[in-house]
């Protein structure tokens, strides 16, 4: 399964080049005038099936939140800053791996016998044990700068729920090799864009629309499923308090989030196009987070982009939990989606044929 290959993947911000790999394995023969920028995002061209086509990008980004080798201490032990966004209260106790050769770790803390005051996390206060008993054994095997990610193993938790790392946006990444692995041509030529740096300030989007300027944007993304019931709640209950989407419940469509707003006839018409292929769909309104749709909308003249995410649990945290009905119906929608859109159904001017 190739979700499982890109999940396992390490490739924290900065530092793809695990999944750039993977990538370009799977997506050579299928696809014409692959480019490697500069940054280390990947675009490529899916001709279309006719002539003067609408030429729509694909965005999904290849980087993970994680972390960075800061120094090492004396006896040995690792100091480290966060790549991308976290809560610090997960960090102690994690299994990481550092650095290419992938040197297992863990996150230590006072052990709870020692630590009975509430002390507040912080991840300066941290330190990631490799084994090593001195700085030089230590500095042996990893350097200050080496990325960090969680060591989570991809399993399936029954026939249609998988758990794993980087689900923000391997699971992005997965769906555009489909649909560039289809074997039919679309309508539209397909810009693919592998993107980089998304979680530190989506920047390597940037440079993949300014270098491809397509005429509209899809961004494939893992969001929030924030489905679980209030730990903190009445224990007999199983109410959820406004979830921001929930898993099993098929692809996110994003009305608008802290990087962008989604025009409201392109979001109509991925709304029309879920309905007359009977895919269920969900709308996402909360401000958190953002997309690489908040850079491509204004690159160049500006490009109209909307965002299709898989609703994922526990994102930005060492295991989430994705559905694979959600999946499947997503990838659906997508190519539903590149079979039947036209200039006409995302122009701010109603009638016309040009965007």
């Amino acid at each position: 399964m190739l979700l499982r290959e890109l999940s396992e993947a390490v490739g924290v911000s900065g530092d793809e080049r695990a999944v750039r790999e993977i990538v370009l394995r799977a997506i050579t023969d299928h696809v014409t005038d692959i480019q490697i920028d500069p940054l280390g995002g990947v675009t490529a061209i899916k001709p279309a099936s006719g002539a003067n086509p609408l030429r729509v990008m694909i965005a999904a980004h290849m980087d993970e939140v994680g972390f960075m080798v800061r120094g090492i201490d004396g006896e040995g032990l690792i100091r480290f800053g966060a790549v991308g966004g976290f809560d610090e209260r997960i960090l102690p106790g994690l299994r990481v791996l550092v650095g290419a050769e992938r040197v297992p770790g863990v996150i230590i803390w006072v052990p709870i016998h020692h630590n009975r005051d509430d002390n507040v996390v912080k991840i300066t206060n941290l330190r990631i044990d490799i084994g090593a008993t001195s700085k030089d054994q230590a500095a042996g095997k990893v350097k200050t700068g080496d990325r960090i990610a969680f060591s989570t193993p991809f399993t399936e938790l029954s026939d249609q729920v998988v758990r794993g790392k980087a689900f923000d946006d391997r699971a992005g990444v997965s769906l555009l090799i489909d649909v560039l692995q289809a074997a039919e041509a679309y309508p539209v030529e397909v810009i693919a864009a592998f993107t980089v740096q998304e979680e530190i300030g989506l920047r390597g989007a940037k440079v993949a629309a300014s270098r491809r300027t397509p005429d509209l944007a899809l961004i494939l993304e893992g969001t929030t499923a924030n489905d679980t019931p209030d730990p903190f709640a009445d224990p007999d209950s199983d109410v959820v308090a406004n979830p921001t989407c929930r898993m099993g419940a098929g692809p996110v469509l994003t009305i608008m989030d802290r990087s962008a707003i989604i025009p409201p006839r392109l979001l109509a018409f991925l709304r029309h196009t879920a309905d007359a292929n009977t895919i269920p769909y969900q709308l996402k309104s909360q401000l958190g987070g953002g997309t690489d749709a908040g850079a491509i909308q204004i690159s160049g003249a500006g490009v109209p982009s909307a965002v299709i995410a898989l609703p994922c649990r526990y994102i930005h945290t060492p295991a989430a939990l994705l559905n694979r009905a959600d999946y499947d119906h997503m990838l659906q929608l997508v190519k539903a989606t590149l079979n039947s859109i036209t200039a006409a159904d995302f122009s701010l001017i109603e009638g016309t044929t040009s965007a």
